[in-house]
C-alpha cells in the first residue's frame, strides 16, 4: 500500500465518519421540515374557507356603499329641491316685506293726518276754552271796577 492509497484510506473513513455525525441532524431537520410542512398545509386549508369569507364579506361591503351612495344621490337630490324651495321663501318674504312697507306706508300717512288734525283740534279747542275764559274774567274784572266805581261816586 502505498502513501497515496492510505490518504485515500483516511480521506475515506473521515468521509464515512462526517457521513455518520451529520446523519442524527439531517434525520431532525426532516422532522422539522416534515412538521413545517404539515403547518403550512393546514395554515393552506384553513386559509381557504376564511379567504372565501373575506371575499363575500368585502362584496357585501361593496353593495353597502352602493346603497349608501344610492342614498346619498337621493339626499343630495332632496337638498337641492330644499334650496329651491327655501329661495322661492325668502323671494316671498322679501315681496311681504316689501307690501308691509308700502301698507304701513299707506296706512301711516292718513294715520298721521288724522293725528295731526286731531292735535290741531285739541290746541285749538284749548286756545278757544282759554280765551273764553280770559273774556269773562277781564268782563268779570271790568264790572268789579265800574261797581267800585259807581260807590265811590255816590
Amino acid at each position: 500500500m502505498g502513501i497515496l492509497e492510505i490518504a485515500a484510506l483516511i480521506a475515506a473513513i473521515a468521509f464515512a465518519m462526517l457521513v455518520l455525525i451529520l446523519t442524527l441532524p439531517i434525520l431532525r431537520l426532516r422532522h422539522t421540515v416534515d412538521a413545517t410542512t404539515r403547518m403550512i398545509n393546514d395554515l393552506s386549508d384553513r386559509t381557504g374557507p376564511l379567504l372565501g369569507d373575506v371575499n363575500t364579506t368585502v362584496k357585501n361591503v361593496n353593495t353597502t356603499l352602493e346603497q349608501v351612495q344610492t342614498s346619498l344621490d337621493g339626499v343630495n337630490l332632496q337638498l337641492a329641491k330644499v334650496d329651491t324651495m327655501t329661495g322661492h321663501a325668502q323671494n316671498v318674504t322679501a315681496n311681504v316685506a316689501n307690501l308691509v312697507a308700502v301698507v304701513s306706508a299707506a296706512a301711516a300717512n292718513p294715520l298721521v293726518k288724522v293725528a295731526a288734525f286731531g292735535y290741531g283740534v285739541r290746541k285749538a279747542a284749548a286756545a278757544r276754552r282759554h280765551a273764553e275764559t280770559e273774556r269773562e274774567v277781564r268782563d268779570t274784572i271790568k264790572q268789579q271796577r265800574r261797581r267800585t266805581a259807581r260807590k265811590v261816586e255816590h
